[in-house]
C-alpha cells in the first residue's frame, strides 16, 4: 500500500467531522486491506505502519461522563490523555459530540501520558474553560492500550483508522480486560459523501455499530455500573466475533 508520512497527514486531521464506527473480527483484516489497496494510502511514522497508542480517560468519581453516554445524552464529552507511544507525544483532549452527530476535538500538549490526579497537570485552565465539569472534580477512570493502522483515501477527503489488540485497566476496580479477537474501524469524514471504504465494508458484510472504547472498557471492567444500554451491543459484538470470552459479563 502506498505510504503517506505523518507530516503529510497534518492537513487531514478532520478535528470537526462525522465519525462512523464499525466492528469486525480481526480475521477479516487481510481481506479488508487488500480491497482498500487501490483507494488508500497508509500512514507511516519512523518506518512503522502500525502505531501503539495509550489513553487515560478522566471522569468524575460518580462517572458523570459515562452516565451521560449510558443515558443517551446527545450532547456529551469525553476527556482523555491520548499518547502516541512511538512519537513520545501526549495530548490532553476534550472530544465533543453534538446532537447532529458531528464530533469536534480540541487538545493541548501535556508532559505526562498518565496522571494520578489532576494536580499532576501543570495547568488546568484548558479543562476549566472547555470541560462540562470543573477540573477539580475529574480523576483518572480507565486506561486503554491498542495498536492503530491509519489510512487516508487518495482524494484526501477521509481518514480510516483500524484499532487492534484493545486492552483496558480500570482504576476503581483494578480489573483488566482485553479484546484480542476484535477490530474497531472508524471512518472520519468532513461530511456525508460517497466512500469506497463503505462500499468495501458492505461487500464484506461489516455493519456500522457505535463503539466507545471508554464506555465498553468501563462496562467490561466495572461490575458495579449501570450498563443496560450496552447489553444488546455486546451481544452483537460476541456474535460478530464468535468470541464468548467476555460474554458472562453482560
Amino acid at each position: 500500500m502506498p505510504p503517506i508520512t505523518l507530516e503529510e497527514m497534518r492537513d487531514i486531521h478532520l478535528m470537526d467531522r462525522i465519525d462512523s464506527k464499525f466492528v469486525a473480527p480481526v480475521s477479516l483484516l487481510p481481506q479488508l486491506l487488500e480491497e482498500m489497496l487501490p483507494y488508500f494510502k497508509i500512514q507511516i511514522n519512523n518506518g512503522k505502519r502500525i502505531a501503539p497508542y495509550c489513553t487515560q480517560y478522566l471522569d468524575t468519581p460518580d462517572l458523570g461522563l459515562f452516565v451521560m453516554h449510558q443515558n443517551g445524552k446527545l450532547n456529551r464529552q469525553k476527556i482523555r490523555i491520548r499518547s502516541y507511544v512511538d512519537s513520545n507525544l501526549s495530548f490532553l483532549e476534550i472530544k465533543n459530540k453534538n446532537n447532529k452527530g458531528r464530533t469536534s476535538k480540541i487538545r493541548i500538549p501535556v508532559h505526562l501520558s498518565h496522571i494520578q490526579s489532576i494536580a499532576d497537570l501543570n495547568d488546568v485552565r484548558f479543562l476549566d474553560e472547555h470541560s462540562i465539569f470543573e477540573s477539580h472534580k475529574l480523576e483518572p477512570s480507565l486506561a486503554n492500550n491498542f495498536n492503530r493502522i491509519t489510512l487516508v483515501n487518495n482524494k484526501a477527503t477521509e481518514r480510516v483508522t483500524i484499532d487492534l489488540d484493545l486492552s483496558f485497566q480500570n482504576y476503581k476496580t483494578g480489573d483488566t480486560r482485553s479484546l484480542d479477537h476484535l477490530m474497531v474501524l472508524e471512518l472520519k469524514q468532513d461530511g456525508w459523501q460517497h466512500s469506497h471504504f463503505r462500499d468495501i465494508l458492505n461487500r464484506l458484510r461489516i455493519k456500522q455499530l457505535s463503539f466507545s472504547k471508554y464506555c465498553m472498557g468501563s462496562v467490561l471492567t466495572n461490575p458495579n455500573i449501570k450498563y443496560n444500554r450496552f447489553k444488546n451491543k455486546w451481544t452483537i459484538i460476541n456474535k460478530i466475533t464468535r468470541n464468548t470470552h467476555d460474554s458472562n459479563r453482560l
